[in-house]
């Protein structure tokens, strides 16, 4: 049998080395060098605290007024409105509470697994040292900025996910740059951080290489099919033979399954960063502060400032502005941050209205099997993602009821 995963990104690189572990013959393609794309410049955050639906009614009724700030965390390009009203309307029937509360279940069965599943692959492939040891921090200046953000502590209260509570002094402890205008903060143990991120990516493609693994590079153009897929056909006129092909390609997801008649309501929320090389500061956590909408982490031999959504679809020119937004509210919490020898960066992350990410068998084409959707939690979910799929695949059964994240749920 022979396996084509389509997107070498972090998703579709470690499915295609958990498939070539159980003895499959898996080419992985992308049209794009490994992981060049979202998996290039995520923020290295294993984030197993952030599953929370972003259809949230304190988060949706909020946009409007964030949409007139030209700083606010929330972007999108008149020109693009119109082309998000259906996903929209799916983002509002998301936030009914009953809906919630199934959609926090599903998050959270996926985040309980993360290192079940994550540090057995980077023992296996020699790559234990990419994880750190240190949690993030996240900054509030005072108890009204922290009441603001109750409704997800409380979440992970429910969910018994660990996080403790300090003050600021206690913060500045751990993170001496940290600013004096930070009152209190809440530790997130678990949500260790990469070193480098591409780098893992690049690593996991290597390890898939030396078990017998091939790497191709092509554009998809079509499908060829018949009771079952049969193969994929390039840009260039090659065609490859497939009995099983894994479509992952993140945020062009939608693109392909549009070509199987197939399509899912898929969105990008584009994301930018700043890699700061030489930062005049030092750093061992990782921070966040919600009320201004970034994070900071040491990743890449450097510091790597992002967050916002900027919401304009995949063909949209970069809007580097959204970068400098950030950088200038790190600065606010970390005061002595320069930003010296800088490069700034746009991608692409697969959002879904629902915020639960699409892992399953497709519903109109046998042998089709799709992953994405992953939003910010790319990097975070990629070897539960990986383990749940090669189970799909190879008919083992998953750990995990696969029912709420199947294609036609919506």
């Amino acid at each position: 049998m022979t396996i084509v995963v389509v997107g070498a990104g972090i998703i579709g690189t470690t499915i295609a080395y958990a498939l070539q572990k159980r003895g499959q013959r898996v080419i992985l393609l992308d049209k794009g060098d490994v992981g060049r794309g979202a998996s290039f410049g995520n923020m290295a955050s294993i984030a197993v605290t952030e599953f929370m639906p972003a259809s949230r009614p304190s988060v949706w009724r909020q946009i409007p007024g964030w949409m007139l700030d030209p700083e606010g965390p929330v972007c999108v390009r008149p020109a693009y409105m119109p082309k998000l009203i259906p996903w929209f309307a799916r983002f509002v029937a998301a936030s009914r509470p009953g809906k919630l509360r199934a959609l926090e279940a599903q998050g959270a069965a996926l985040c309980k697994r993360v290192y079940d599943d994550l540090l057995p692959l980077l023992r296996e492939t020699g790559l234990e040292q990419e994880l750190t040891d240190e949690g993030c921090l996240s900054l509030y200046k005072d108890e009204a900025e922290f009441r603001a953000d109750r409704e997800h502590i409380e979440i992970l209260e429910r969910f018994d996910f660990p996080h403790q509570r300090l003050t600021g002094n206690e913060a500045r402890e751990l993170e001496p740059a940290l600013s004096d205008s930070i009152g209190l903060a809440v530790i997130f143990p678990q949500n260790r951080s990469l070193r480098d991120p591409h780098r893992l990516v690049v690593k996991l493609a290597e390890a898939f290489q030396a078990m017998g693994g091939r790497i191709e590079r092509g554009d998809v153009s079509g499908f060829e099919r018949g009771e079952r897929i049969t193969g994929i056909r390039l840009a260039d006129g090659r065609s490859l033979g497939a009995n099983v092909v894994v479509l992952c390609a993140g945020a062009h997801t939608g693109r392909l399954s549009k070509l199987l008649s197939e399509p899912m309501p898929l969105e990008t929320e584009r994301g930018y960063h700043t890699q700061i090389m030489q930062p005049g500061i030092s750093m061992r956590h990782s921070i966040i502060w919600p009320a201004r909408a970034f994070m900071v982490t040491p990743t890449a031999g450097g510091i790597r400032v992002g967050g916002t959504v900027e919401m304009a679809g995949l063909d949209a020119p970069p809007d580097y502005r959204r970068a400098k937004i950030t950088v200038k509210r790190a600065s606010e919490a970390l005061p002595k941050l320069r930003c010296a020898d800088a490069t700034e960066w746009m991608g692409h992350r697969p959002a879904l209205p629902d915020t639960v990410p699409v892992m399953s068998a497709s519903a109109r084409v046998p042998g089709v099997y799709y992953a994405t959707g992953h939003g910010h939690l790319g990097v975070t979910y990629a070897a539960t993602t990986a383990r749940l799929m090669a189970d799909l695949i190879t008919g083992a059964t998953p750990p995990v009821d696969m029912r709420p994240y199947r294609i036609n749920r919506f």
